[in-house]
């Protein structure tokens, strides 16, 4: 088997598992004795290309324990179907999860990957039915597919985001559940919830409005929003760490500036809840 040389610039993750999970995610390993803080989330809480993402910069500015839970392009069906992260989390002190985009699970209209959420598998007969002119063979992710449904029909799509952010709220309220520990639900954007439904697949997190956080807002204990200032998006890559093949990858992901502003708003939360 060959392997591709990634160049000096590559990061190094610490890829480690927890428990029983078959996951892997992001090191070095933390120890899971006595008192601690689980972090469960998507991209931007494993922190790709970031050398260190808002959980490690937030066990640093309190002296508690972060354990970093997320995984690249999660949904929350990769939680859902890992029951051993879930017990993980429900022996934290404090669990804290990221709203994490809708378009990343199993729904009525399509199926994901169960592990690698971001991966599209098949669309149902009705997906299909509503959409007769698109080749869903064409493809691979949910992001490319959600993007091809809203160009070549706006108002199919409105059906289909109906369905999702339905799904959204039943299995982020399942999640909430399952979790038995003190809960804070992290919202993190370049914009607050939106209002009056979002119906197009331009922001993230995907297709996720204010109604949606409502609906789920009292099966958490807390809830922060983290709204990242201009200055912040606007360093793009700088302090980053990725080969120069993944430069267009590493624009489309919060760098450490965007990081550093996560850390400075929950640092304070966490050291008041724990």
């Amino acid at each position: 088997m060959a392997f591709a040389y990634q160049g000096e610039s590559a990061l190094d993750y610490f890829p480690c598992r927890y428990g029983a999970s078959k996951m892997m995610f992001r090191g070095p390993r933390r120890s899971l004795d006595g008192a601690f803080c689980a972090v469960l989330g998507g991209t931007e809480t494993y922190g790709k290309f970031v050398p260190r993402p808002f959980p490690d910069l937030v066990e640093e500015a309190t002296g508690l324990r972060m354990v970093n839970l997320g995984c690249i392009n999660a949904g929350l069906d990769v939680y859902l179907n890992d029951p051993a992260v879930t017990q993980i989390a429900g022996k934290a002190s404090l669990a804290i999860i990221q709203v994490v985009g809708a378009a990343n699970l199993t729904n009525r209209l399509y199926s994901v990957h169960p592990r690698r959420n971001d991966r599209f598998l098949a669309a149902s007969p009705v997906l299909q039915a509503m959409y007769r002119e698109v080749d869903f063979a064409d493809f691979s992710f949910t992001r490319h597919m959600m993007q091809t449904l809203y160009a070549v029909s706006p108002e199919k799509f409105v059906q289909v985001a109906a369905e999702l952010r339905a799904a959204w709220i039943a299995r982020m309220r399942m999640l909430l559940g399952r979790i038995a520990t003190p809960k804070l639900l992290l919202w993190i954007a370049d914009h607050p919830p939106p209002q009056g439904g979002a119906q197009t697949p331009a922001t993230s997190p995907l297709l996720i409005d204010a109604e949606m956080i409502a609906a789920v807002r009292p099966h958490a204990m807390h809830y922060l929003e983290v709204v990242t200032s201009g200055e912040a998006n606007a360093s793009g890559t700088e302090g980053m760490s990725f080969p120069p093949l993944d430069a267009p990858v590493a624009a489309e992901v919060p760098g450490p500036a965007v990081h550093a502003e996560i850390a400075a708003t929950l640092a304070p939360v966490v050291m008041r809840l724990m």
